[in-house]
């Protein structure tokens, strides 16, 4: 059994998402953070389909894959995760752990996007 540390995995996940550093891309990721904390990751889903556009689109399908390699999201018949989703509220443990996830990754992200929109700090001699 190969061992893995979810932490640097939601790193990644999160410079992903937070690569381009635009304000909409900060403002999408807070407000996406706004709804996994008040509502929950199935909302998460849904709000990111309904409102976010190409970036949420995009989001809710590397949401879906990193769920799916953590063997925390079953497939779905469809593109769309809902079906496999409402599976993943029937185990408690895994929906809370799902949430833990996504939610340590969107911070990640926000911060990558807030690092990219500044840019680098020159160096000084």
């Amino acid at each position: 059994m190969t061992v893995q540390n979810l932490d640097a995995e939601c790193a990644k996940l999160g410079a992903t998402l937070g690569t381009n550093g635009t304000k909409d891309t900060e403002n999408s990721i807070t407000k996406t953070l706004g709804v996994l904390e008040e509502q929950g990751v199935y909302a998460l889903f849904l709000y990111l389909h309904a409102r976010e556009k190409e970036w949420g689109k995009s989001t809710s399908c590397e949401f879906a894959k990193f769920l799916r390699q953590h063997s925390l999201l079953g497939s779905s018949t469809k593109d769309e995760p809902f079906g496999a989703l409402q599976e993943l509220a029937t185990d408690l443990d895994k929906l809370l752990f799902a949430r833990d996830l996504l939610y340590r990754a969107l911070v990640y992200a926000r911060y990558h996007a807030k690092a990219a929109q500044k840019g680098t700090p020159e160096k000084t001699t």
